[in-house]
């Protein structure tokens, strides 16, 4: 029997919640271990009865505050005095906890920013990475508070996206393992059907953050190439002065159970041209398990998951767009392109269970300092 004790700044309030949906997936697929006992330091929402708690009121509190206002990335990116302010705050709580839990055999903080609090300790430590991470990176004197904190403990350091591990071994090869762990896929997108008399004519969807650097160029590029029944639907958190095109449906946040059962069926493909860091977007992950095409732009993220013109189209212009629309608009292509991407998701990313061996691995190799 071991401990761990994992720390993360999003979790989903309930089963509708998109916020750090994938998370409360990974805890769930960790709580059938029965030699693993987990400590869940994370805003309030619903966990599996084998997971203990590990916040105090004001911890909860003060994290659906942060929630409410967009999350730590979103404050950190404001750049101003309020934001130093959450981060201080993140900190001194995250210490608190850290303190109360120094019995744990290890400790898994999701994202970077949440080892920071665990400099002259000793416990092994296991940080999950994303792509937003790389942003705290470029803050002067981060990457050696970071060093500091891995100096004097094993530390498996675990990027979700084989793209990222160049970089971290350059910071942090020489004290931390660097071992790419991709998040799983919950099964059900695997069941999805999709047939030729299933496709609507020229529906694209978009699940995203309705920001501009998640969006990119989307609209642009997209509505010189708007046939007369092409329908664009878009869904995700906007901000309420979002003004989508006339053109364009935006229908606001979406749940895993409306693109299983309405939606993926249906499209011809899911678009994203995300300028934003990105480690391997989870959403394409789905999309691509439920034998949805996707179509990205050219990125370290999304070449790390596409094979071009294979299992999705990377593009890079308008141009690259009305081709890769051109190629799905056919039926046969269209779900060829699918089954390719199901096909990859599967073998190399596997479902929420898999992931959870790869880190119950990573859990072991820190502890025994076989890394």
């Amino acid at each position: 029997m071991y401990t761990v004790f994992m720390t993360s700044t999003s979790y989903p309030r309930n089963a509708s919640d998109w916020r750090g949906r994938f998370i409360a997936d990974l805890v769930t697929a960790l709580s059938k271990d029965i030699d693993a006992r987990i400590h869940l330091w994370a805003p309030p929402g619903t966990s599996p009865p084998t997971v203990r708690r590990a916040t105090r009121a004001a911890d909860d509190a003060w994290l659906e505050r942060l929630m409410a206002a967009g999350g730590i990335a979103a404050s950190l990116r404001r750049k101003n005095v309020a934001s130093i302010r959450t981060a201080a705050m993140l900190l001194l709580f995250l210490t608190k906890a850290y303190r109360r839990h120094r019995f744990a055999d290890v400790i898994h903080a999701h994202w970077l920013q949440n080892a920071l609090p665990l400099w002259g300790g000793r416990q092994p430590l296991v940080v999950s990475v994303l792509g937003s991470d790389y942003g705290l990176l470029r803050i002067p004197g981060m990457t050696r508070l970071l060093r500091t904190v891995m100096t004097s403990r094993a530390c498996l350091i675990a990027p979700n996206a084989d793209w990222m591990v160049p970089g971290l071994e350059t910071a942090f090869g020489d004290l931390a393992a660097i071992r790419p762990i991709p998040f799983g896929v919950g099964r059900e997108w695997f069941k999805i059907e999709r047939r030729a008399e299933t496709l609507q004519a020229d529906r694209w969807i978009v699940v995203s953050r309705m920001t501009p650097e998640k969006l990119g160029p989307l609209f642009d590029w997209i509505e010189p190439l708007l046939a007369k029944n092409t329908e664009l639907h878009l869904f995700g958190p906007a901000r309420q002065d979002f003004s989508p095109p006339p053109w364009a449906t935006f229908h606001g946040p979406v749940t895993p159970h409306d693109l299983k059962k309405t939606w993926y069926p249906s499209t011809r493909a899911l678009l994203t041209l995300s300028e934003h860091d990105e480690g391997r977007p989870q959403v394409i992950l789905e999309a691509m398990a439920a034998g949805v095409p996707v179509t990205a732009s050219d990125t370290h993220a999304h070449r790390d998951v596409i094979a071009h013109a294979k299992t999705g189209w990377l593009v890079r212009d308008r141009g690259d767009m009305s081709r890769a629309m051109t190629a799905l608009n056919d039926p046969d292509t269209n779900l060829d392109t699918g089954q390719n991407a199901r096909k990859w998701v599967k073998q190399h990313i596997g479902t929420w269970d898999d992931c959870a061996a790869r880190y119950r691995q990573a859990y072991r190799d820190v502890m025994t300092g076989e890394i």
